[in-house]
Parts: C-alpha cells; structure tokens; sequence
C-alpha cells in the first residue's frame, strides 16, 4: 500500500465509523458545527495528497506545493484559500433561492453528494451524466415531471385497476427512470451553479455548464486541468475524508443561508 493511500485510509477511519452508524448516509445526521476546514483540518482529512509526479497536469503548478516520495503535494494555504473564494460564491447563490446541482461521477463519491444533496434539499446527479441535462433541459424535465406524476399516482393508488403485469412493467419504467433523472427530478430551472466532485471525470458536464454560462465549483486534483472549472478547489478527490470535508464545508455554507432566510421568514410571520 503506497504512503498517500495509507494516510488517507488513517484519516478516513472516523468518518467510516460515523458513516457506518448512520446506515451509509454520511451527511444525513452530519453535524456541520464540528466540522474543522483549519490548515490542520485539510491536513488530518489527507486533502493535500495528490497523484504521482508523472501525472502532474502542468496548469496545476500553482497550486502544488512540493513533491515528496513521487507524491505531488497541494498547497493547503492555497486550498484554504479558494474553498473560501467558492463558499462565499455559492453563498450568494443560495441567496437567490437559484438551485444548486452537485455533481459526483466517481463510485467513491456518490454517498457523499447524494447524501449532502439531500441534506440541503439540492439536486444531484451521480454515476452517469445524460447528455443535455442542461442543453436540452426542457426534456430533461418533462421527463422528470412525468416520474413525479406516475409516483404521485401510485401513491393514489391509481395503479391498482391495472393487472399485476402492468404494474411490474410500470414499476421496471420509474426505476429506469429514477436512475437516470431522479436526483435532479424537483429542480425546475436550470442550476445557479454546479458543484463537482471529482472534475477530471465530469468532462460532459463542465462542456455543458460553459455552453450555458453556469458558473462550476469543483475539486481539482494534481492530474486535473483547473482552468475548466470557475472556482478550483485544489485537493484530494480521490480520499473520502477529503471530499467529505471540502464539500462539507461548502454545504454548511449553504445550509446557514437558508437557515438564515427561514429564520427571518419567520420572523415575518409573526
């Protein structure tokens, strides 16, 4: 085992546990509070581990702070430094009430940004992009209204005239469908902004987002290009430890807006 897959496997031991006693939902009972974004917090979580030496992408110099044992080594000054940049970006947004999708393609991440999706009441879509989510969003949501409607009318019980083949058959459509757009099936416009998880594999999405004009936050590792992505944050996106904590942080962000905006809707009110 190589000395970054060690390390991040050590810093990564806690948020398996908290994990584990959640039933597999990181974010889901994740309390924002203890959650240290310091230098030494981006140093325990193993954020500063990047890839070999060979697969150093040229336009991630900057942002690299040494090579050791042919580990290239982020600049967590660097890190803290445009995590900030992105959180207070996505905070303006979250001001608008615009929605905000997160974005995981990598099997590693899809608990995380479908579990903090959830928890902030977001979209997301994990595993496979499906092209023209955004450029042709228009069908892309007739498609989702129409899952909605159908759970919605065997909810009713609509279904129950049919005969139990029919029902199979309509059950075997949702869940095809469910796969494809169920984490962006209540986003009815298109997205203030794209948080991705892991950029390198998310090509699909960020040529879609830069034809719409919609601003992309996303974890850049040393093999990535960051000149494709709005507000790069430079860190391990291969470790879970990592990720749980740079797109923690940015939720956390986004759940004290709207928990901000609750709060003097309800004061309003009263």
């Amino acid at each position: 085992m190589s000395e970054t897959t060690t390390a991040a496997a050590d810093a990564a031991a806690p948020q398996k546990a908290l994990q584990a006693e959640m039933g597999g939902s990181y974010f889901a009972l994740f309390d924002f509070a203890k959650l240290d974004a310091s230098l030494e917090g981006l140093l325990k979580a193993g954020v500063h581990f990047g890839h070999l030496k060979s697969r150093r992408h040229p336009k991630m110099d900057e942002y690299i702070y040494t090579t050791r044992k042919n580990i290239n080594i982020v600049d967590l000054q660097k890190t803290s430094e445009k995590l900030e940049v992105a959180a207070k970006f996505l905070a303006e947004v979250a001001k608008t009430g615009k929605p905000i999708l997160f974005v995981g393609m990598k099997k590693q991440t899809h608990d995380t940004v479908q579990s903090l999706a959830n928890r902030l009441g977001e979209s997301y879509v994990i595993d496979r992009w499906l092209g023209g989510t955004l450029t042709n969003f228009s069908c892309i949501r007739s498609r989702a209204k129409y899952l909605n409607e159908t759970h919605d009318q065997f909810s009713q019980g609509e279904f129950k005239k049919y005969t139990k083949f029919e029902q199979a058959k309509k059950n075997e459509e949702l869940e095809k469908l469910e796969k494809k757009v169920g984490g962006i099936k209540h986003m009815e416009q298109l997205p203030g902004v794209i948080v991705i998880a892991d950029v390198k594999e998310a090509t699909l999405v960020i040529n879609e987002a830069r034809k719409m004009r919609i601003p992309v936050i996303g974890v850049t590792d040393t093999n990535t290009d960051p000149s494709f992505v709005d507000y790069p944050i430079p860190g391990n996106d291969d470790a879970l430890s990592s990720l749980r904590l740079l797109l923690g942080y940015l939720g956390k962000t986004i759940l004290a807006v709207k928990e901000k905006a609750a709060a003097e809707k309800a004061v309003v009110k009263a």
